[in-house]
This record gives structure tokens, C-alpha cells and sequence, in this order.
């Protein structure tokens, strides 16, 4: 049998994958994780609102129907397109007669990688467990703190980029302070917490209408948000950050302004734009190797005039052109046209009954475009108990402002100011 390698287990690989099942051909799936994560509701695990299993679901439970399909747990350290060979980081080569490389992105710093200690991002579960934990622990330490200069930093949130990540961050953190924490502490007014969101670009939600985008700052100010835009940080460090020729004193910064694709990228020997994508042909394959190809996060290629964006339908939509374009190799038939790009719309949620949706001529914001977003990202969860427990946390913290999943986890001394105040 024809032997199909595919890096990443995320929607471009996963639905090719799936796309193939039947098919007389015989498929590596390897990630480095063993889950399937349903990033567009990460934000929701490191705001406590959702647990790590209500968005993840394991690979090999996916797929334990499909027979032509083999899971490999590990990572890929080198991939060789002339010999065909996928080097796994346990020494294991493995041969291949096609290729989907669909590894992802990772947080890219704009040349300030030593930012990163101080603002994390968020791309995977671990991201977001600790990212949890950073969080909540910053009004534990406030609580237990005398000075107020030191209080108040603590409870200076700052998230940098105001794409949909940062906008669903900054208006959820917001919610948990005014909300959810009420009445917990004893030193503390957990409402009086400072949420800053900082977009160095002229709007937040660039990518949707300037009266879509209006709305949502509109939105997040209404739940005590402070919107930033035109200044870049400048500047991030343990003690805060600078915005233009003021720093502030803040512990807790997140990052979500920027991505850079994953460095296997650069294995393939073949140009690459800034952010380390592969420029793809208009079939997905790689320029000189037809038999390799790119999808998700990973590939830059251009549909219908414009760049195709780095978001879930597009890699799902990748991934189902993949399997397309080999099934017709299989058959020895005519191979798909062009890969083009159905773009659904773009949706956002801002926090409790509030978001934004542009769906073609369809434009939606507030109450009603926040159950547009709450039936679509439920409807595309992976498994039903997925979908039930989902809707059944979003139920509960509706009506009671709680968020289940607030449980610190690690060791609580993390190398921060230990308690100040004694018992």
C-alpha cells in the first residue's frame, strides 16, 4: 500500500485523515500530543470556565474505527523531501509516498523573544493550564499582599493583541473579576482589578467590519475593559510593561498579538514568508515536490485574491482538499482544481451575551450574535459528551456568574512574592 505521512493532529490533519478512511491506503498520524484540541475555545480553559477534557479529545479514540490509520506519539525532528523520510525524535525514520505537513504555530515575539518568561501565549492545553494558574494566583497574591504600590500591581491585568484571542481574554478576565470572585476575598475588592487590552494596531478585531469592530470595543469597555490601540508595547519585563513613555507595573501580562509557524517549515528547503510559512502551489503541494503538501496554520496560499487565514474552517478545508487531491492519485484520475476558500464569516465573543458575527451581508452584535457563537462552537465540538458537558458549564455559569474549573494546580510558590501578611 501507498504510505501517508501526516504531522499535526489538529483540523487540517485530522480532517484528512478522516477524509481517507476506506480508502486502500495505508496512514501515519503524528503529533506530539496524544489530543485533539479545539483551540477556538482554549481562552475558556485558561479562564477556568471549561476543564482540559471538555475542548481535547484523544487521537487515538477518534480514530479507533478507522483501520487504515496508525497514531504515533512523538515529535518530528527532520523532515527529508528528496529521500522521502520523516525522522521522528526517538531516531525511527519513517519512508513516505506523500506528505501532509500540518503541524501548526507557535507565539512569535516580533524579534522580543526574551518577552516570552513574561508574557505567555496561548496554542496549546499547557498554555493554558498554566496560564490559569498565573491568573488566579495574581489575586491570591494580591490578598496576601500589605504594600498597596505591590497590591496593585497584581491585579494590573494586561493583554497584549487585539485579535479575537486577546478580545475573548481581556472580556472574560474582566467577568471574573466583577462576577465571579465576588464577595471570596477579605483584603481585596477583586472588582477594582485593572484589564487593559492593547492592540497597536488603529482598531481591535481588524479583521472584521470597522462598525463590527466599534461595537466590540464598545462592548468591552461596557464590562470595564480599558481598549488600547494605536501604541505597540514597548517593552515587557517581571515588573510590567511599557506603553509608550510610561511603565506600568503590572505581574500578570499575556501575549496574544503575533504567530510564527512551526520551524519544520524550514526542513522542506523552500521559500518562506516572514512568519515562516510555506508559500504553497495552488493544489497545497510544495514548489518541486508534488508529493508533499501544506495545510492549516502552516501554508500561505492565496484564494480567490487573498491570503487564506489562519483560522479552524480553513485547515478543515485544507485538510478535506488533501485527502481529495491523494484519493484522485489513488484513483489515477483527473486532480481537484484549484484549492479555493469558502469563507462562513468570522465570529467573536466578548464575554456574558456579548460578541459580534459577520457572516457575508449578515452583521450581528451582542445578545444575539453571543448564541450565534455559543450553538456554532458547541456544534463543532468533537463528540457528543464534548458538546453536553460544554453546554452544561455555559448553563451554569449563565445563572450563577461560577466558573468550575478555578483550581490552582502546581506548586503555589512559582518563584513570586511569597505571602506578605501574616496568619
Amino acid at each position: 500500500m501507498k504510505h501517508l505521512v501526516i504531522i499535526g493532529g489538529g483540523f487540517a490533519g485530522l480532517w484528512a485523515t478522516r477524509a481517507l478512511a476506506g480508502e486502500a491506503l495505508r496512514i501515519t498520524l503524528i503529533d506530539r500530543h496524544n489530543h485533539h484540541l479545539f483551540q477556538p475555545l482554549l481562552y475558556q480553559v485558561a479562564t477556568a470556565g471549561l476543564s482540559a477534557p471538555d475542548i481535547a479529545a484523544p487521537l487515538r479514540h477518534i480514530l479507533r474505527r478507522q483501520e487504515n490509520v496508525e497514531v504515533r506519539l512523538g515529535e518530528v525532528r527532520d523532515i527529508a523531501p528528496d529521500a522521502k523520510t520523516v525522522t521522528l525524535d526517538d531516531g525511527d525514520v519513517l519512508r513516505f509516498d506523500w506528505l501532509l505537513l500540518a503541524a501548526g504555530a507557535t507565539h512569535a515575539y516580533f524579534g522580543h523573544d526574551d518577552w516570552a518568561p513574561h508574557a505567555p501565549g496561548l496554542k496549546t492545553l499547557d498554555d493554558a493550564l498554566d496560564l490559569r494558574r498565573k491568573l488566579l494566583l495574581a489575586f491570591e497574591r494580591a490578598e496576601a499582599e500589605t504594600d498597596p504600590a505591590a497590591r496593585a500591581a497584581w491585579l494590573n491585568f494586561a493583554i497584549v493583541g487585539g485579535g479575537p484571542t486577546g478580545v475573548e481574554l481581556a472580556g472574560t478576565l474582566a467577568e471574573i473579576a466583577r462576577h465571579t470572585l465576588k464577595n471570596e476575598f477579605r483584603h481585596i475588592d477583586p472588582s477594582e482589578a485593572r484589564v487593559r487590552l492593547i492592540e497597536a494596531g488603529p482598531r481591535v478585531l481588524s479583521s472584521f467590519p470597522e462598525d463590527l469592530s466599534e461595537k466590540a470595543r464598545r462592548q468591552l469597555r461596557k464590562l470595564g475593559v480599558e481598549v488600547v490601540t494605536g501604541t505597540p508595547v514597548g517593552e515587557i519585563n517581571a515588573a510590567g510593561y511599557r506603553l509608550g513613555d510610561e511603565f506600568v507595573a503590572a505581574r500578570t501580562v499575556v501575549w496574544a498579538a503575533g504567530v510564527a509557524a512551526s520551524p519544520l517549515a524550514r526542513s522542506l528547503g523552500v521559500p518562506l514568508d516572514r512568519a515562516g510559512r510555506v508559500l504553497v502551489q495552488p493544489d497545497l503541494s510544495v514548489p518541486g515536490h508534488p508529493d508533499i503538501f501544506v495545510g492549516g496554520d502552516l501554508a500561505l496560499v492565496q484564494s480567490d485574491g487573498k491570503p487564506v487565514p489562519g483560522v479552524a474552517p480553513a485547515a478543515k478545508q485544507m485538510g478535506r482538499y488533501v485527502a481529495q487531491a491523494i484519493r484522485t492519485r489513488l484513483a489515477k484520475t483527473d486532480p481537484p482544481s484549484a484549492f479555493r476558500y469558502r469563507d462562513f464569516g468570522n465570529l467573536a465573543t466578548i464575554g456574558r451575551m456579548a460578541a459580534i458575527v459577520h457572516l457575508g451581508k449578515l452583521k450581528l452584535s451582542g445578545v444575539l450574535a453571543w448564541w450565534f457563537w455559543l450553538a456554532a462552537h458547541v456544534f463543532f465540538l468533537i463528540g457528543f459528551r464534548n458538546r453536553l458537558v460544554v453546554l452544561l458549564n455555559w448553563a451554569w455559569a449563565y445563572w450563577s456568574y461560577q466558573r468550575g474549573a478555578r483550581i490552582i494546580l502546581g506548586d503555589s510558590d512559582d518563584g513570586q512574592a511569597r505571602s506578605t501578611r501574616q496568619a
